[in-house]
């Protein structure tokens, strides 16, 4: 099988017997794939972050999927191993519905007791694949038709081609700008406190050819009160029927602070990001990663009084956001329309 489109910056590569991730915990420092045979390889890349996005995250899953059934089939019991990795993936993130989406369309296929199962996952996975990288595309046009003449933009966490098949949503918005000529400045919030904006983001941008200035978490509010941005523009890892967003944190603050200083939002994200089972972001699970990943060494003693409180996301209410973005179209004002006019 082949690849998708090859792209100037590839979070995933499927050789057709293993997948290839961008350890982007490495990024900009080094450029590292690791190679991953078996799904619960894929589970840990996952888990520990080597990949992350929500749509990358999906694409990863279906392809460890892949590697289940390479592994476990013909055996008299692999549909049993392999739904067992299935929920080994699962389990890897828990706000990504992207993850789940992926996985369900690989256990509705495997569940069809396919007569070459492991042809019918490999072309389902590589479709999935393709899929986002083809969404991505479409709603970044869709993102500049509704911004036009914007001059500047301000980003937060990394939603371009390394949190998804390629191309990107956030930063596919922002990559179709930038074609039509009109954008003059790009901001990148650091993104604290795994650093996506400062190590993935403007590396990103910057291997399009594509100018971008880096600031910190903390001066958001700032930029915006001096009138240098007109637009924030982020990814999303779950959006609920209402409009509600889940997205990393410090997506929240941005859009309280928009909404104070006149700034508009925009989310863009595939139609696999939606969970229409949920009413509204209440709902939704926040990860809680290890407060180690915050905590200095001096901190980590067992009888020390200091701990750290670790959340990956937060929910960005419905009424803060001014458009939601997705490859099926545009929902402007979601806090007065919802989105389930974007069901399938």
């Amino acid at each position: 099988m082949s690849n998708p489109k090859q792209l100037s910056v590839q979070a995933l590569q499927w050789s057709g017997h293993s997948l290839k991730v961008l350890d982007q915990r490495l990024l900009p420092e080094q450029i590292r794939y690791d190679e991953y045979q078996d799904a619960a390889g894929v589970t840990e890349a996952i888990a520990s972050m080597r990949v992350r996005g929500a749509p990358a995250i999906g694409i990863a899953a279906a392809y460890g999927v892949v590697l289940s059934v390479q592994q476990h089939y013909p055996n008299s019991d692999w549909q049993t191993a392999v739904n067992q990795d299935i929920e080994q993936l699962a389990a890897s993130r828990p706000t990504a519905v992207n993850l789940f989406w992926a996985l369900d369309k690989m256990r509705a296929a495997l569940a069809s007791n396919p007569a070459e199962p492991l042809t019918v996952l490999e072309q389902l996975a590589i479709q999935i694949h393709a899929d986002d990288t083809a969404a991505n595309h479409a709603m970044g046009e869709r993102g500049a038709d509704v911004i036009g003449d914007a001059k500047a933009v301000l980003t937060h966490c990394n939603a371009g081609a390394l949190a998804t098949g390629g191309y990107g949503t956030a930063l596919g918005v922002i990559r179709s700008l930038h074609k039509r000529g009109k954008l003059e400045n790009v901001y990148a919030d650091e993104t604290r406190p795994w650093l996506q904006g400062a190590r993935l983001t403007v590396w990103e941008l910057a291997q399009d050819g594509i100018p971008a200035t880096l600031i910190a978490d903390s001066a958001a509010a700032w930029l915006m009160k001096s009138g240098k941005v007109d637009w924030i523009i982020v990814g999303a890892d779950r959006i609920a029927a209402n409009g509600d967003v889940a997205n990393k944190i410090g997506t929240y603050s941005l859009a309280v602070l928009a909404k104070q200083h006149g700034v508009k939002v925009m989310v863009a994200a595939p139609s696999s990001t939606f969970d229409f089972s949920m009413e509204n972001g209440d709902a939704i699970e926040i990860e809680q990663r290890n407060p180690k990943e915050l905590l200095p060494e001096c901190y980590l003693q067992a009888d020390s009084l200091v701990n750290a409180w670790n959340p990956v996301f937060d929910v960005t209410p419905a009424e803060l956001i001014t458009a939601i973005v997705t490859e099926r179209g545009v929902v402007l004002n979601p806090g007065q329309h919802g989105v389930r006019s974007l069901m399938p």
